[in-house]
């Protein structure tokens, strides 16, 4: 019976084979190429393969359906933009191995206090920083076992001073081991927390309104101090090139679509249009959770000279606790966080845009050598006498040689490759989709909408990506809107980006569901939320953030971008050029004697 079904299967991929000849000699181009994208599209969104398996599809299906030559599509999987995510987060792999943000990100919070309301906002604003420079689910997992400890401390403690307790165990709150039981978390099988919302030690609920009242509010407060980290995550990615994947998929898909475009997305661009607007989700999105979880009591949050709590107390007591266990600041962290500043340093003033930068004078003179990916890897390859981040294997058995900074095994096990081969097939698909002459067809249908305001179009966009990221990753989300919407763009004269970019950051709106990206799972884990306290909050962050990039795009978008012309470089007919490169070598010189003969025929006859 295993071989019948070893058999079975052989005739079925032989059977598939045949069937995808059948069905590049019957359908137009565009046809086939629409096919692969509808497949890799519903792949992405069941994941009935790992993610980065379904990118590689094109490198199968385009050689087989004759869209592109494998060659071509393999070049699709590692191009400049590949590069720079490369380079980012591999300094952003050694912020985490040194635990230079944790030092951070607790600095902060015993400067910002330790009032709910306030406290809410340091860990929104700690969180939005890290994760412009390194990947949302490495913040929230550093960030979600502090917050754990805080609340735990603060909670007990006042439970403690109400009401002696009887045979209860004293626990021990370790960041240490809450790392640990966040992992397992991660994995699936839960994590191990201690409910600071237990009631009684034997149990009884008492009937005072005035206790149910009190348990009430620190149900409310945990879900929102929990609820704000990943919500935070997601907002600061937005405000970098690099701090999340659908950003560099902007970056790659304008490349690739309208080369030239002069590098109008570069990481100066994006951060002084993005960092604006992700300052004012940031600030809407605490005023929203506090008014939902805690309400808005403007003495309890601003109350100056007012003195603590014992559970505030405790609370700056635990974070004070766990800085004195990372020490004083190491050298490797001092170096670290000087590679970081230069590397951002680096990324300003490549081009800032409104006067020359340091690469147009010294290589761009004549065209665009150096660009953000150049610097990136500049930096995380520099010489071990310069920088040391890495050092060869000879090198370290050097005397008085310092250890490297991050070492190439650590790279490889924390750096997330699938995004990589996610990028990579990305760009596969607008290249199939520009030779093809699908975009072209794309942007006949859409025509009609010339009626539709550009504001009401991408406002509608926006909402479509942000439903449709719910359901699937925030790069797969990007990958397949982006051609598209640059073919509606073209089709009505507007300029691309003023439709991409909200829909760019609409990607990564993704604040319902658990399953939407995995900061929320991580959330979601530690047991103290639901399913519907995260689809009614995240509701009205999805409406809060499409409203903010609407603002954006129609303010200080529109000098920043220049959007208010259709731009030279956006009106290409890659139509007739494509159509016309795909036909048969035969039929190719033909057209060109018969253009010829036409144009001798007309000239003899004037």
């Amino acid at each position: 019976q295993t071989m019948v079904r070893r058999w079975a299967r052989s005739l079925l991929n032989v059977l598939s084979l045949l069937c995808v000849r059948t069905c590049s000699l019957l359908f137009p181009q565009e046809a086939r190429c629409g096919y692969v994208i509808i497949l890799m599209a519903v792949y992405w969104c069941a994941e009935v393969i790992p993610l980065a398996i379904t990118s590689l599809l094109p490198v199968v299906l385009f050689p087989l359906f004759g869209i592109l030559e494998s060659k071509e599509v393999c070049m699709q999987y590692l191009k400049d933009t590949n590069m720079l995510f490369v380079g980012g987060l591999i300094v952003a792999v050694a912020v985490e191995h040194w635990n230079l943000h944790k030092r951070i990100a607790l600095r902060v919070l015993l400067i910002v206090g330790v009032k709910p309301a306030l406290l809410m906002l340091g860990f929104m604003g700690v969180t939005a920083f890290l994760s412009m420079w390194i990947s949302n689910t490495a913040t929230t997992a550093m960030m979600v076992p502090i917050v754990q400890a805080i609340l735990e401390q603060m909670y007990s403690t006042e439970e403690d001073l109400a009401e002696p307790p009887v045979a209860q165990t004293n626990v021990a709150f370790e960041l240490e081991e809450k790392n640990a039981a966040n992992t397992v978390g991660v994995q699936g099988k839960g994590p191990a927390t201690v409910h600071w919302y237990s009631f009684i030690s034997n149990g009884h609920i008492p009937d005072d309104p005035t206790a149910y009242k009190e348990r009430e509010l620190k149900k409310r407060t945990c879900k929102g101090l929990i609820l704000c980290v990943c919500y935070a995550a997601s907002i600061g990615g937005t405000a970098t090139l690099t701090g999340t994947g659908p950003n560099l998929v902007l970056k790659g898909q304008m490349n690739e679509l309208f080369p030239r475009n002069g590098d109008t997305v570069n990481f100066a661009s994006w951060f002084g249009f993005a960092f604006p607007n992700m300052i004012l989700m940031l600030i809407l999105a605490w005023l929203w959770l506090q008014f939902s979880f805690m309400g808005l009591n403007l003495k309890q949050t601003w109350g100056c000279g007012m003195e603590r709590t014992d559970k505030e107390r405790a609370a700056f007591d635990v974070l004070k606790l766990e800085l004195q266990k990372l020490g004083s600041i190491s050298f490797a962290e001092f170096n670290v966080l000087m590679i970081f500043v230069l590397l951002v340093l680096l990324w300003f003033t490549r081009d800032p845009g409104f006067i020359p930068g340091w690469a147009t004078y010294l290589f761009n003179r004549k065209s665009e050598f150096v660009t953000d990916a150049t610097v990136a890897i500049f930096v995380c390859s520099s010489p071990n006498r310069i920088v040391l981040l890495f050092v060869s294997t000879s090198a370290m058995k050097e005397p008085f040689l310092p250890a490297p900074l991050l070492e190439w095994k650590v790279v490889q096990r924390r750096l997330p490759w699938s995004i990589v081969l996610l990028l990579g097939g990305g760009f596969a698909l607008a290249r199939g989709s520009e030779v093809s002459g699908l975009s072209r067809w794309l942007g006949q249908q859409m025509s009609p909408l010339n009626s539709v305001p550009a504001w009401a179009i991408a406002v509608i966009l926006s909402f479509v990506t942000a439903v449709f990221t719910e359901c699937t990753s925030n790069v797969a989300t990007a990958t397949l809107f982006m051609p598209i919407f640059a073919s509606l763009a073209q089709s009505i004269k507007v300029n691309p980006l003023y439709i991409m970019i909200p829909g760019t950051l609409s990607a990564s709106f993704a604040f319902m569901l658990p399953v939407a990206t995995p900061p929320n799972a991580i959330v979601f884990s530690y047991g103290h939320l639901r399913v519907a306290d995260m689809a009614k909050t995240g509701f009205i962050m999805n409406i809060l953030g499409v409203l903010c990039v609407t603002l954006a795009i129609n303010t200080w978008g529109r000098p920043l971008f220049d959007l208010d012309t259709f731009p030279s470089w956006a009106n290409i007919t890659s139509g007739n050029r494509t159509i016309f490169s795909v036909l048969p070598p035969a039929i190719r010189s033909c057209w060109k004697m018969c253009k010829w003969k036409k144009l001798h025929f007309s000239r003899k006859r004037l």
